[in-house]
Formats: structure tokens, C-alpha cells, sequence
């Protein structure tokens, strides 16, 4: 089973919340999708570290 870090997952729904808050609905949509992928991923056991290329940047 996977740990999940309560604290960070906290923070980034905090930060899709102000997101929201500030009127940019499509970046939080994108983000939520994004922790959407990684919390699926964590889920399965899967470790997406298939490319050498950086994750793109969490939007803020």
C-alpha cells in the first residue's frame, strides 16, 4: 500500500482552492486532473519515471 503525505495532498487542494478563488477555472481543472493522475498512480504502484523529462510545473 502507498503512503499517502496528508499534509502536501492539503496544501495542493489548497492551492486549486485559491485558484478557484481567483477566477481561473481551467487552471484548476488542470490541476485537479494532474494530482487526479498522481493519486491514481500512487494508487496502482506505478512510477512514472518512464522519461528523463521533468514534470511540467504545478500552475499557479
Amino acid at each position: 500500500m502507498s503512503n499517502l503525505d496528508a499534509r502536501q495532498l492539503a496544501q495542493r487542494v489548497d492551492t486549486v482552492l485559491d485558484i478557484l478563488v481567483a477566477g481561473d477555472y481551467h487552471s484548476a481543472i488542470n490541476n485537479l486532473e494532474i494530482l487526479k493522475a498522481e493519486l491514481l498512480a500512487q494508487a496502482s504502484g506505478e512510477l512514472e519515471q518512464k522519461s528523463t523529462q521533468p514534470k511540467s510545473p504545478w500552475e499557479i
